[in-house]
């Protein structure tokens, strides 16, 4: 069977990885490290999910490491996306002690964030479980970590929305403001892209949602619909001469609701709050 697990090629995490060292070594490097480790110390160490979760982000403690000891020994134990329960080994290190010592906070941001992110990510995935939809993520990531935190989103079962304004159109309330219109907008933008440019249209009522649907849209944002809306929207589209476009629900999705929304029979979910909403996950390195 193809190995499916989600990746992230080292040269996306590397420049994250410097930034991050940078900033933490500051203009003279860790200090407290030179003053209490004398040099060629070697120190083993493995990186522990202090509290249950699902992994994502390994990658990231290695780079971190190896950027400050090239001839460190890193093996992550345990693959992207799986679960783990509270006291699991995720990454074990041997090296340079100061290095590791350095490296040790960067990797355990990062970590701890990509870590939390995945597993507030699953919690979702399972509410809507024994349904069709799909919970995706959104632009609403950390400046700078967009594809580290949709990384995460992929190792806790979830799907990956437009990562940025270049890879689809996604007309929302403020542009169909400035044209006058939903359809006039799916009109305007049809008429200038190429065929494998994909459409997506935001709209906040049945009304509207109507007068897309002439407009033969890849897919339609039904923002903020309540659960009777969703339910009418999917059976117009089902029924509906012009082709049924993806129905993606969006707006104040939680865990408590997230499950019924899904019942109505929409295609996807999107979730701003699994990037900007999740809690770091509890995780330490531990000398032994």
């Amino acid at each position: 069977m193809t190995d499916v697990r989600p990746f992230l090629p080292d040269p996306l995490i590397e420049p994250v990885i410097r930034m991050a060292l940078a900033e933490d070594l500051g203009r003279a490097g860790d200090v407290t490290a030179r003053a209490c480790v004398p040099p060629g110390t070697r120190l083993k160490a493995v990186f522990v999910g202090r509290r249950a979760g699902v992994m994502a982000g390994g990658d990231c403690v290695r780079l971190a490491v190896l950027a400050m000891d090239p001839a460190a020994s890193v093996l992550v134990t345990l693959p992207e996306g799986a679960a783990f329960e509270a006291g699991t080994e995720l990454v074990a290190v041997e090296g340079d002690a100061r290095a590791i010592l350095a490296a040790e906070r960067t990797a355990l941001n990062l970590l701890g964030r990509l870590c939390g992110i995945a597993t507030l990510t699953r919690a979702y995935v399972a509410a809507v479980a024994g349904t069709s939809a799909r919970v995706a993520d959104t632009r609403k990531t950390t400046p700078g970590l967009r594809a580290l935190e949709k990384h995460a989103v992929l190792c806790g079962g979830g799907f990956n929305h437009r990562f940025g304004l270049d890879d689809a159109i996604l007309i929302k309330d403020n542009h169909v403001a400035v044209c006058g219109g939903a359809a006039e907008a799916v009109r305007r933008a049809r008429a200038s892209v190429g065929h494998l440019m994909k459409i997506e249209v935001e709209v906040d009522t049945l009304d509207q949602f109507d007068d897309v649907l002439a407009e033969s849209p890849d897919v339609v944002m039904l923002d903020n619909f309540t659960l009777p809306m969703l339910r009418q929207a999917v059976e117009r589209a089902d029924v509906s001469p012009f082709g049924r476009p993806v129905l993606e629900a969006s707006g104040g999705v939680s865990l408590e609701t997230i499950g019924e929304i899904a019942r109505t029979g929409v295609d996807v979910i999107s979730v701003g709050a699994l990037t900007h909403s999740a809690a770091a996950l509890d995780v330490g390195l531990d000398a032994r």
